[in-house]
Formats: C-alpha cells, sequence, structure tokens
C-alpha cells in the first residue's frame, strides 16, 4: 500500500487498499498512520457493499448510529441502504431525485458552511468515512472542501492562542442551522428528529498523538461565560481565519471514493450540485473513539 499527498498541508490517499476483505492488522495499521498524519485519507475504487463499508469502519471504533434507526418513523432515505449508514445524497426513499430547492432539501444546506460530524452532541466522534456510489461529474458540482484545523491552529497569532486556550465552545444544532442560512420556522417534528441541547467543546483540543487543534465550525455558536454576541464575534473570527484558502483541500468526487476524515481535527463543508439532472447516492459511516454502537438520540437519554 501507497499513501500519497494530496495537498500541500494535509490530505492524502490511499493506494493499494482491498476493502472488500476484512481488514488486517497492516491495512488498520497503516490507515491509522495516515490519518494522524494527513487528517483526511481517499480510497479509491471502493466499489464495495454497505457489509463491507461497515466492517471496515468497525476496525477503527464503535459506529454512532443514525437516529432513525430507533424512532421507526418512515425513513429518510432509501430503504435499499443499510439502516446504521447515514445518507447524504439527493434521492428520496423512493430512490427519485429530490430537487435543491426543494423543502425536503432545506435542512441539509447547512453543510454548506464549514462544520464538523456530530458536534452538536457529547458523543467522543473521532473519523466519518463517506462512500460515493453514484456521483455526479465534476462540472456539476458537489465538491467537498476539507480545512486542517490543526495547520489553523499553528497558524493562529500567541495572543489569540494564549485567549482560547481554555474557552469552552457552545455547539447547538439548530442556532448553527440558522446562522449558516436556514429561513422558515423549525418545526416540532425538526425538533423531535434532532432533539440536541447544546453542549461544550473545547476550543481547543490535543489530539491523541500530542498536536493541538481547533475546535469550531458551523455548530459553534457562542462561547461559555460569555455574553452572547462576544462569543459569537470571536467564533466568528476564527472562522474567517480558518477558512482562508490555503488550509483548503478540495475534494472531486469520483465514483467508489471512500473519503475518510477526522472530526477532532478538521472541518468540512458540502458545495452545491448545481443540477437536478445527476443523481448523488452518498453514504456514511460515523466512528466514535470508545463507548457502545448507539444514536446520539438513545446517547443522550442515558446520560440524564
Amino acid at each position: 500500500m501507497l499513501v500519497r499527498p494530496l495537498h500541500p498541508i494535509f490530505a492524502a490517499e490511499l493506494i493499494g487498499a482491498d476493502l472488500t476483505q476484512p481488514p488486517s492488522a497492516d491495512l488498520v495499521r497503516t490507515v491509522e498512520d495516515a490519518m494522524a498524519t494527513y487528517g483526511v485519507l481517499v480510497i479509491r475504487n471502493c466499489a464495495i457493499s454497505d457489509a463491507d463499508h461497515l466492517r471496515f469502519s468497525r476496525a477503527f471504533g464503535p459506529l454512532e448510529l443514525p437516529s432513525r434507526m430507533v424512532t421507526h418513523k418512515a425513513p429518510a432515505k432509501p430503504p435499499r441502504i443499510a439502516p446504521e449508514l447515514f445518507f447524504a445524497g439527493n434521492l428520496d426513499a423512493d430512490g427519485n431525485i429530490l430537487a435543491y430547492a426543494s423543502e425536503a432539501r432545506k435542512l441539509a444546506k447547512g453543510a454548506e458552511r464549514f462544520h464538523t460530524d456530530s458536534s452538536f452532541h457529547a458523543m467522543p466522534t473521532k473519523w466519518s468515512a463517506l462512500l460515493g456510489h453514484e456521483t455526479p461529474p465534476p462540472e456539476a458540482g458537489g465538491d467537498t472542501l476539507f480545512i486542517d484545523a490543526r495547520a489553523v491552529y499553528d497558524d493562529l497569532p500567541r495572543a489569540m492562542k494564549d485567549r482560547i486556550e481554555n474557552l469552552v465552545g457552545i455547539h447547538d444544532f439548530w442556532a448553527g442551522r440558522r446562522n449558516a442560512g436556514l429561513k422558515g420556522e423549525i418545526t416540532d417534528e425538526q425538533r423531535r428528529q434532532m432533539p440536541f441541547p447544546a453542549v461544550g467543546h473545547r476550543l481547543v483540543r490535543t489530539m491523541p498523538y500530542g498536536r493541538k487543534s481547533l475546535f469550531i465550525g458551523g455548530h459553534a455558536t457562542g462561547i461559555e461565560g460569555m455574553p452572547e454576541a462576544e462569543g459569537l464575534a470571536l467564533i466568528e473570527e476564527l472562522y474567517t481565519f480558518a477558512t482562508q484558502e490555503k488550509y483548503i483541500y478540495r475534494h472531486h468526487w469520483r465514483r467508489y471514493d471512500m473519503t475518510i476524515w477526522d472530526n477532532r481535527c478538521t472541518m468540512h463543508a458540502a458545495t452545491p450540485l448545481l443540477s437536478d439532472d445527476y443523481r448523488r447516492d452518498m453514504r456514511r459511516t460515523t466512528i466514535n473513539e470508545h463507548g457502545p454502537e448507539t444514536t446520539a438520540v438513545e446517547a443522550m437519554a442515558a446520560a440524564a
């Protein structure tokens, strides 16, 4: 297997991995080492089943399960997809294309602001692994942008590092969606599907290998102990610094790309699919550092 960098700062692709087979100790070690170095890892030509995807992901930790699995409501994703997977495409439950401007896709537009998966709850999120089963041509849009928040932290002025070292950011799903431009009323049904109160995460986190990272993103909406406006202003100042072009890797999706990113030290953002003529079938696992395989809703209830 060969790891090849894709960006001057971070991100790489892994060549020679076979995900149709049970993960070997060598593959697990190679992926762990590459993720510690690069933060984002692309594996091409992963024409694998959902079962393969789940088996590979579980080699690195227990899964966060979609909350739909325990709400027993009508699925919001095509039923052919394994229930342990999050769906990030543009298809409805019957496999038909949902228009970008439709009411059904309104909430997903919040993902176009740089964010970190699952920062709006307290589970110990580690990685996400997104597989493109059907991807549009590059000219149609739908790229994913990534930021290395370790490099961002490294470049912060010393005065800013000292200022934020012990601060705790407030992460709030619905407030984050408002900041991202969500229009209209948030319905009671939406709140039942995503019933998360605000949670706190340190602005500066230290990775297991000792490197520090800035932890903000689209769900971060304030600072514990600060007036609301002051806290949001600091978050926005850090967000503006972090989203400079030099920190961004743009991933142009090919069919059967699997892209893995570390939620603890990267941010990512979707770019809009500019045409409703193309199908997009994207399936994601979210891997936790430790704990039982459960949904965020169940974990929240158990901790109450």
